[in-house]
């Protein structure tokens, strides 16, 4: 059975949230996907503090954190900086945002959260007037992709096969089924 998107909620990341966020970067089923604890807690800093666009927030489930969103804005990312490592980016238009997230309470993950979320967080996207909205998991994460194909995420065609081994470029389709 879907979880009820009521139960679902962000709250933008303040300063006070850095030791929760911190303490799920270093939980082994979040570690294993992302950077460098030290690094991303830093690169969050960057982003509450304004020195970074990417937008922050926490997810909620009945209003008790559970774990983090954000969602990034791929023209900023469309220079030669970026583009050299992945030259995938100037293929989608500037006006694209990005979005990556984490269950960080670990008996909270496969239960049909992270669906719930980004189904619900690209909603509130599309309410802020957000047409192409993208995911890039690592393909060899496959409860992340179920879980985006789920919220209605599906391969961008023209960039499979081009975005390295470790990116798997995934694109919201409005037509794709609810959330099952």
């Amino acid at each position: 059975m879907p979880l009820d998107p009521a139960r679902i909620g962000f709250s933008p990341v303040g300063e006070g949230h850095y030791p929760l966020i911190l303490a799920w970067l270093n939980a082994p089923h979040v570690r294993e996907w992302w950077g460098d604890p030290d690094e991303e807690i830093g690169f969050i800093r960057d982003m509450v503090e304004g020195r970074d666009t990417t937008r922050p927030f926490l997810i909620t489930l009945d209003r008790e954190p559970v774990g983090y969103i954000q969602y990034w804005f791929l023209g900023h990312h469309q220079n030669d900086d970026w583009t050299k490592d992945n030259p995938w980016l100037v293929e989608l238009p500037p006006e694209t945002v990005g979005v990556d997230l984490s269950i960080g309470v670990a008996d909270k993950v496969s239960t049909g959260i992270g669906s719930a979320a980004l189904a619900a967080f690209v909603a509130y996207l599309r309410g802020l007037g957000h047409e192409t909205i993208i995911i890039d998991p690592d393909p060899a994460n496959a409860r992340a992709v179920r879980a985006y194909s789920k919220a209605g995420f599906r391969p961008v065609p023209e960039l499979e096969g081009r975005t390295g081994d470790d990116v798997l470029i995934l694109q919201f389709d409005p037509k794709a089924n609810e959330i099952s």
